[in-house]
């Protein structure tokens, strides 16, 4: 069941036209994807600053992977315990305190001392920061119809390409140019920005309390073990956690193996997210409404087949020129985020809204494991030799491709979308 807008949002009067509706549902996607923006750049920054971090904290890939895990582990176990009450609130009040605390810990990492610190800082920032990506995604599927739904969730994960069209770029440009800062500099610009969101959202996200009228009954702990262990939500948390690992055993690792092994200059990195990013923020909307026009089953099968050409070539990706970089990594971004856009759109479907919260909880939980434990074993396979050089990225490649393939299978089993259309008419 969705609660849509005109519905959910109690100051609004009740004859609003079309047109304020869709403005205000335009406003309420911003606020989210904001939210969406920050998080993931929270984390994604680690990615292209890993040079930095390996140089200057005196650290090795593996405990560059860890640093990485710090966050989603922490996502992972947050994720479980929010299962409990995350239901149980009203959408609006606990997205935007989950936020504050959010921001707090972002800017714990920026005054860091060592490596150990900057673990512990950002293991709780994960902790909300997971949290966070799984109700956004909740307070979509509540307030968007499924029909519409693959559009909206195609605006809000365009969060990922922002956050690579200027904010990878934007926090790199900060790193490598206040030197009094150095890597601190893009946490402090994360926590500034994430400040605005947060005015933002107050203005802008309305109240959804529609499945508080829903009566949970029974043990709370006997109700999420019947959800984790309903045989249709077991298919759709392997479904996610090898989505997760196809891209992110490999994500990690690409600005190091470009500078290391293909020759690319550190200060073209900018450059290659920032093309990846700009295409993937024109593409994202475009794959969510052909989700919605042709089906979410098949646009997934299509773009998760496609995407593992650019995958394979990444990890095996010789001494080139950098436009034949530039145009692999542009389509490796595209692919592998365009998977996610129909995905979600399916996931969000397969539970009633009264445990809606809890069941995407335990999705976001799953992702990030998938995500901590990618990361974690793809920087124990891949070693830097005395030359500087990586090795074994290639086995990783092989490894992201087999989850990738099996994805391709295992999401016929999660819901076709007739079946999901007529589930969604009859609650």
């Amino acid at each position: 069941m969705a609660y849509p807008l005109y519905q959910v949002k109690l100051p609004l009067s009740a004859n609003l036209t079309s047109l304020e509706a869709k403005k205000r549902e335009r406003f309420f996607l911003l606020a989210l994807a904001g939210i969406q923006f920050t998080h993931i750049l929270d984390f994604m920054i680690m990615m292209p600053l890993g040079p930095d971090f390996i140089r200057v904290l005196e650290i090795n890939t593996h405990q560059f992977g860890l640093l990485l895990s710090s966050y989603t582990f922490a996502a992972a176990i947050a994720g479980i315990f929010a299962t409990y009450y995350i239901d149980r609130f009203e959408r609006r009040q606990l997205l935007l305190s989950l936020y504050i605390f959010f921001i707090i810990a972002t800017l714990a990492c920026s005054f860091a001392p060592n490596y150990h610190t900057l673990f512990i800082a950002r293991a709780f920032a994960g902790a909300f920061g997971g949290i966070l990506g799984s109700l956004v995604q909740t307070i979509v599927a509540d307030a968007i119809p499924f029909e519409r739904r693959g559009k909206a969730l195609g605006t809000v994960m365009a969060a990922f390409s922002v956050s690579t069209v200027a904010g990878v770029p934007l926090s790199l440009f900060l790193a490598n140019h206040i030197s009094s800062l150095g890597w601190r500099a893009p946490f402090i610009f994360i926590a500034l920005i994430s400040t605005l969101i947060l005015y933002l959202g107050y203005r802008n996200i309305p109240k959804i309390a529609g499945h508080l009228d829903h009566v949970h009954e029974g043990a709370r702990l006997r109700q999420i073990w019947n959800i984790v262990f309903e045989a249709q939500h077991l298919k759709a948390f392997l479904f996610m956690a090898l989505i997760m690992m196809t891209g992110f055993s490999v994500i990690p690792y690409i600005a190091l193996y470009l500078t290391a092994n293909v020759g690319v200059d550190n200060s073209y990195i900018s450059l290659i997210y920032l093309c990846g990013g700009v295409a993937t923020l024109m593409s994202s909307r475009w794959i969510g409404h052909l989700s919605d026009q042709y089906g979410k089953v098949l646009v997934f099968r299509v773009l998760a087949i496609v995407s593992l050409i650019p995958l394979l070539v990444t990890t095996n990706l010789p001494q080139v020129p950098l436009w034949v970089v530039l145009i692999n990594s542009t389509a490796f971004f595209i692919l592998i985020s365009g998977r996610m856009i129909p995905a979600m759109a399916m996931v969000s479907q397969v539970v009633d809204a009264k445990i809606r919260g809890t069941f995407m909880s335990l999705v976001g939980s799953v992702q990030m494991l998938a995500l901590g434990i990618a990361s974690v074993v793809a920087g124990m396979v891949v070693t830097i030799q005395s030359d500087g050089k990586m090795e074994h990225y290639d086995l990783v490649g092989y490894g992201a491709a087999i989850c990738g393939l099996l994805t391709i299978y295992l999401v016929g089993y999660i819901h076709t979308d007739k079946q999901a259309e007529q589930a969604a008419k009859s609650i």
